[in-house]
């Protein structure tokens, strides 16, 4: 266990990765009063914390040097073992007792490696990836899956708590990993459900706003079809979360799931459709953007198709 005392004034924090979410996250953690240096590839996306107090740092191996807790979400798991285990990244920069804690989704199997590569140096590392989108960064409501030691992750629940609101240990190493794998197998085959429901309802001439009013509340309910269903009907798809980190997470969950002889087929189709949706220029959109190349299966232009379903 780190011999560090979480709380603001008694451990210095780096962030790395200023994304949709990211920025939200470290944001909630300056707002309760702790020291944040931060780094991200591109210095503008960074701006809006260091005008409220964040420091800069030129590389994640200065963020390291500088704290004493690192967190880093990023985009792929290349990005993760570049910006940790790189000669100029997080682990090369830490000394015994600090904390590594990566809160992308990324390989099982990386975070195993991170954690045991860091223990080699007396470092401590956590996987601890997200749910809950943008909305959920913006309101601290995300549901943080925990693998690592578990005194450590103990130790970090107060800056958990500042950007979450569901906080659950899983594991050892890994185990945070895999449980969002479970997430994002469950979100990709209900995201199907949602936009097809949506397609039923448009052609069978229903008004969608009102459908949403009768099956929103009741067994077909999902944080999905409440959050995203809306932004649908409104012809809205900006991300919350990106199509193409989706692939990404997708293709993880079937490669883990090769790897442990699973057959799943339902998370087989969605990653074929979502890879056709990036294909067609859509792979910044959100990932709700998936009812554009449903609705373009059944010949419906979902953009134009005006207001009245």
């Amino acid at each position: 266990m780190p011999a560090l005392t979480v709380a603001p004034g008694k451990v210095r924090l780096g962030w790395i990765g200023t994304g949709v979410m990211g920025a939200s996250m470290c944001g909630h953690l300056l707002e309760r009063g702790y020291q944040v240096t931060v780094f991200n590839r591109t210095r503008s996306r960074a701006e809006g914390l260091l005008g409220r107090g964040a420091r800069w740092a030129d590389s994640p191996r200065a963020v390291a040097e500088a704290s004493d807790i690192v967190f880093t979400i990023v985009g792929y798991p290349q990005d993760v073992r570049a910006v940790v285990l790189g000669p100029d990244g997080t682990l090369a920069g830490s000394k015994p007792g600090n904390v590594l804690v990566d809160m992308t989704t990324s390989d099982p199997s990386l975070a195993v490696e991170i954690a045991e590569r860091a223990g080699q140096q007396g470092v401590h590392s956590i996987d601890a990836p997200v749910s809950g989108g943008d909305v959920g960064a913006r309101e601290a409501r995300l549901s943080i899956m925990v693998g690592g030691d578990p005194q450590v992750a103990e130790s970090l629940m107060p800056l958990f708590e500042a950007m979450g609101k569901t906080i659950v240990y899983q594991g050892g190493p890994g185990a945070g990993q895999h449980t969002k794998m479970v997430n994002q197998v469950l979100i990709a085959t209900n995201m199907i459900g949602v936009c097809e429901a949506l397609l039923y309802a448009y052609r069978a001439g229903l008004d969608l706003k009102t459908v949403m009013q009768s099956v929103t509340p009741g067994a077909a309910g999902s944080w999905s079809l409440s959050n995203l269903g809306p932004r649908i009907i409104d012809g809205n798809f900006a991300p919350g979360f990106y199509v193409e980190h989706f692939i990404k997470d997708m293709g993880i969950a079937l490669s883990e799931a090769k790897r442990m002889g699973l057959a799943l087929p339902g998370l087989a189709l969605a990653h074929q459709l979502y890879v056709a949706l990036a294909a067609q220029g859509h792979a910044r959109d959100g990932t709700h953007a998936l009812e554009l190349v449903l609705a373009r299966l059944s010949g419906i232009d979902w953009q134009r198709r005006g207001e009245k379903g």
